[in-house]
């Protein structure tokens, strides 16, 4: 669908804070449905790491991407943070009160990556890979949310890497903090649902 609709790309490659300079190739394109969200990133990095072998583990230590989203605009957001093998992450709320997503909740969110699903240590030496997610209305667990159709939604998009040989934190829209941090809607950018 994103291919027949010609969505264009969009970079991540805010670099926030001087200490961490190294800079993958990252980009992605979204969409959505109405009743559910299309993601697709495509990555090219120096190494690749996979060792959150399941849901809700920490995917950040790996090659991973993610979304930080309020569907509504207002202080309950979620974040989906994918490695690059498909384990996913999912939690929801405002600041303070952010449970983790049940697997009732991830198992409907479809997901695929270029890389497979296995666990695997550091890989060096440059590899491109891609992932995409079918995120659905009800994966908003927080909120009952029945069509995106007209909404304005606030968000950004990360790619990430801690245990990574180079750790790094990109993003989409700017953050203007003093160290790494993606918890921090004030910078989120508009997200217009036509």
């Amino acid at each position: 669908m994103l291919d027949k609709n010609q969505v264009e790309y969009q970079a991540i490659d805010q670099m926030n804070w001087e200490k961490f300079s190294y800079k993958p190739e990252v980009k992605f394109r979204i969409a959505h449905t109405g009743k559910e969200v299309l993601l697709h990133y495509k990555v090219t990095e120096q190494s690749v790491r996979a060792m959150a072998g399941s849901d809700n583990g920490p995917v950040w230590e790996d090659a991973c991407v993610e979304f930080f989203v309020s569907p509504t605009g207002d202080s309950c957001y979620y974040n989906f943070e994918c490695n690059c093998t498909g384990k996913l992450l999912i939690q929801g709320g405002p600041k303070g009160d952010r449970p983790l997503a049940g697997k009732e909740v991830l198992a409907k969110v479809k997901r695929w990556t270029s890389l497979g699903g296995g666990i695997f240590e550091e890989r060096m030496g440059t590899c491109t890979w891609e992932a995409a997610l079918v995120i659905p209305v009800e994966v908003f667990f927080r909120q009952q949310l029945t069509s995106l159709d007209g909404c304005v939604m606030k968000g950004n998009f990360y790619k990430c890497g801690d245990k990574l040989s180079a750790p790094h934190y990109l993003s989409w829209s700017p953050i203007d903090l003093p160290r790494p941090q993606f918890h921090c809607p004030q910078f989120f950018g508009l997200l217009k649902c036509e």
